[in-house]
């Protein structure tokens, strides 16, 4: 961000002056886009990414987030609310959504045993191997009964807008947003390694992509995760808290 500097110059320099303002400007953005960080992810006033169906494919196959159909990703853990069990079931349906054709992806999550969510969540990849990610169908419960649905949105719908799930060549320090709807779902993310290493139930990796995970609306909840090539992510960690979530099983149907 170019600070404002109030300058007094004489009449007859105005021109050289705002001639040398427009070449810092410019300067400075050049620098700013060379450089990522958190700031370069786009704010809602100018954020409106383009689909064009006929750039979608109807694999994802993503080194960092590939989607087989059948298979199930069962991740474990102790979170704050108590033992967590995760399983993420990529199924064989599809959904289509401003003519892109989605794949549908189950997330279960049950803590201590109890049910606690159940989400549909909806992703396609672009001929350019980038995962998009167009919605959700959320739902949150409370003693067996859905308690809310404020998680969920679709691409077009009351102004939500898509986000980029996992990047075709993640590069270090890229920010990305992950989706776009106005005060219910605002998630971003950035790229922070791709020489990480990690040791879960299911094994041990190395080269790990590592990215920081966050939501506008919550910005003091920082998660770390982890993604193998070939699997996905395989950990996920909370900043500042000794909280983790790690794949123990896959299954295949």
């Amino acid at each position: 961000m170019v600070k404002q500097i109030r300058v007094i110059v004489e009449t007859s320099t105005m021109k050289r002056f705002v001639m040398l303002v427009l070449l810092i400007g410019l300067a400075a953005l050049a620098v700013g886009c060379g450089r990522a960080s958190t700031t370069a992810i786009p704010t809602e006033a100018v954020y409106a990414p383009a689909i064009d169906p006929a750039n979608f494919v109807t694999t994802i196959d993503n080194p960092y987030f590939p989607l087989q159909p059948g298979t199930t990703f069962v991740y474990e853990g102790r979170t704050e609310k108590g033992n967590e069990h995760n399983a993420v079931y990529v199924t064989y349906e599809t959904r289509v959504i401003l003519g892109v054709t989605c794949v549908v992806v189950s997330d279960t999550v049950t803590v201590d045993g109890a049910l606690e969510e159940a989400t549909l969540d909806w992703y396609a990849q672009d001929r350019q191997g980038n995962v998009w990610y167009l919605g959700e169908d959320s739902r949150e419960y409370e003693t067996g009964a859905v308690v809310s649905t404020a998680g969920s949105w679709e691409t077009g719908v009351d102004g939500a807008q898509p986000g980029i799930l996992m990047p075709a060549r993640p590069s270090l320090g890229d920010p990305y947003r992950q989706e776009y709807y106005r005060g219910q779902a605002e998630d971003m993310a950035q790229v922070l390694s791709l020489t990480e290493s990690a040791s879960v139930p299911y094994g041990d990796y190395t080269n790990l992509l590592m990215t920081k995970e966050w939501s506008a609306l919550e910005p003091s909840v920082v998660e770390h995760k982890y993604y193998a090539q070939g699997i996905g992510f395989v950990l996920v960690t909370t900043e500042g808290e000794d909280w983790k979530l790690s794949l123990v099983e896959i299954r295949h149907d």
